[in-house]
């Protein structure tokens, strides 16, 4: 998630100055702007090479790892806020790593393609795997393993002990808080130990 308004809606949760571990950080713009902005320290978690040298290029602390591990190296609540930004659908755990996220940070902060949003709905309808600019890929070559929807979260939140603190889409820069489930191409959530 790159669009410079997403990010400060989702930068905007983070409290200031807050102790922040980004799971698959990706090219750090996210820390970045936390650091810069919001006074925060921390660390990205990524796998990816590439953004692991875009985060050292922008001054973001990263440590290689591949999430499917886990997180065992770090203590219960040593981070403030634990995020998942785009994360959540590319991982082989995806249920275990949000017990994790809920563990290693007194608050959580999950974003993920809402696969429920209409025009998503409509390409189904259609027989079709939706092709959008949130979710930008064909069917075939897809590095997402599976998709979710703004209800579906809840749920899974619910499940897990978690009790969600704030909720929101987001399309186009904006921030959807009146039926996201349906009208947001992008879910995000904000969540602790319940």
């Amino acid at each position: 998630m790159s669009d410079a308004h997403n990010l400060q809606s989702i930068a905007a949760l983070v409290p200031r100055g807050a102790r922040v571990l980004d799971l698959g950080c990706g090219d750090g713009a996210l820390l970045d702007v936390l650091q810069r902005e919001r006074g925060c320290t921390g660390y990205g978690i990524e796998i990816d090479d590439a953004n692991v040298l875009a985060c050292v290029k922008r001054g973001v602390n990263v440590i290689q790892l591949n999430l499917d591990e886990g997180l065992s190296m770090f203590d219960d609540a040593s981070f403030d806020v634990v995020l998942q930004i785009d994360t959540l659908q590319h991982l082989r755990n995806a249920e275990v790593m949000l017990r994790e996220t809920a563990r290693v940070g007194k608050t959580g902060i999950v974003a993920f393609p809402n696969f429920a949003h209409w025009p998503n709905r409509l390409s189904v309808l259609r027989g079709r795997m939706p092709v959008t600019k949130r979710l930008p890929y064909q069917w075939y070559d897809t590095p997402n393993i599976r998709v979710g929807t703004f209800a579906d979260f809840i749920d899974l939140a619910h499940k897990n002990a978690l009790r969600i603190v704030d909720a929101f889409g987001l399309e186009q820069g904006r921030e959807v808080r009146w039926l996201p489930n349906a009208r947001a191409g992008t879910a995000v959530f904000k969540f602790v130990r319940a």
